[in-house]
């Protein structure tokens, strides 16, 4: 048994008479062959991304189910004779979930094998100062000595304007 999903659309002047019994029709020929119904939607009236069979808008309805390729063989049939149903799509999504799992074990392997984080040394008792001391990734990088300022500058005199004789000024 695989898991199915069938999407088909409908044509949007149908009515739930009309569509019921086809839904109903579906799901006995799945259960008849020994198949289980996961779960039947019907999503209303949706635009078409394009025109079909000179339709804009389509009843959109799908069935997830659990079957056989028979089953799915003999549903393909119905829905192509119908003149009710404009588009179908079968799809199997048991692979998908098989593919799923398969990464989530390998994901919990690759954690399973990778050694448990060590606690990392505080800054402070990470080294001594004065002591020689191997540098060791992911630790943080030993602190610098403070730069020592340069001494203060006195600042220059103020240049007073040259003078020769009295009264006169130098141009």
């Amino acid at each position: 048994m695989r898991i199915y999903e069938e999407l088909f659309i409908v044509r949007p002047d149908a009515t739930d008479e009309e569509v019921d019994p086809l839904i109903e029709q579906l799901k006995h020929v799945i259960t008849a062959a020994g198949g289980t119904i996961e779960k039947a939607d019907k999503w209303g009236t949706r635009k078409l991304a394009y025109r079909v069979a000179k339709h804009n808008e389509g009843q959109y309805i799908l069935i997830v189910f659990n079957a056989k390729a028979d089953t799915v063989k003999e549903l393909e049939r119905r829905l192509r004779v119908s003149d009710m149903v404009i588009k179908f799509l079968t799809v199997r999504i048991d692979e998908k979930l098989k593919r799923i799992e398969k990464r989530k074990k390998a994901r919990d392997k690759r954690a399973a094998r990778k050694p448990a984080p060590q606690p990392q040394q505080s800054a402070s008792t990470a080294y001594l100062p004065g002591e020689p001391h191997a540098a060791v990734p992911g630790a943080p990088a030993p602190a610098m000595p403070a730069p020592v300022a340069p001494p203060p500058v006195a600042p220059a005199a103020p240049l007073a304007e040259p003078t020769t004789t009295e009264g006169q000024h130098a141009e």
